[in-house]
């Protein structure tokens, strides 16, 4: 069984997402993570609300032709993405943003 990775998903726009949420931040998990996936399938740790509706997973993709989402690895402040949430049709990307892994994860092992 594959480890989850921890991710932060920041919310940029649409640019008044805070206002109907406590944060503009999303903390949560995937297993996506291993292998090729080009869409990772985000846990959340909590709720937040979209249109009146509360959600508490994601559907995240890179948002440029030709990023991938590995690059989360690897990278200083973070990957553009397109964040989707789930609608009776499927998966409908409706915002953008930034992943990155959390900073209390991502130094762990370095002293």
């Amino acid at each position: 069984m594959t480890d989850a990775l921890r991710l932060r998903v920041h919310i940029s726009e649409p640019f008044d997402f805070e206002r109907e949420n406590e944060s503009a931040d999303l903390f949560g998990t995937t297993r996506d993570h291993v292998g090729d996936a080009e869409e990772w399938e985000v846990e959340l740790d909590g709720w937040f609300t979209f249109n009146e509706t509360a959600y508490d997973i994601v559907l995240i993709a890179p948002r440029y032709v030709g990023e991938t989402l590995g690059k989360v690895h690897g990278a200083i402040l973070g990957v553009p993405i397109r964040v989707a949430h789930r609608t009776r049709e499927g998966w409908h990307y409706a915002m953008a943003g930034m992943l990155s892994v959390p900073f209390e994860d991502a130094d762990k092992g370095l002293n």
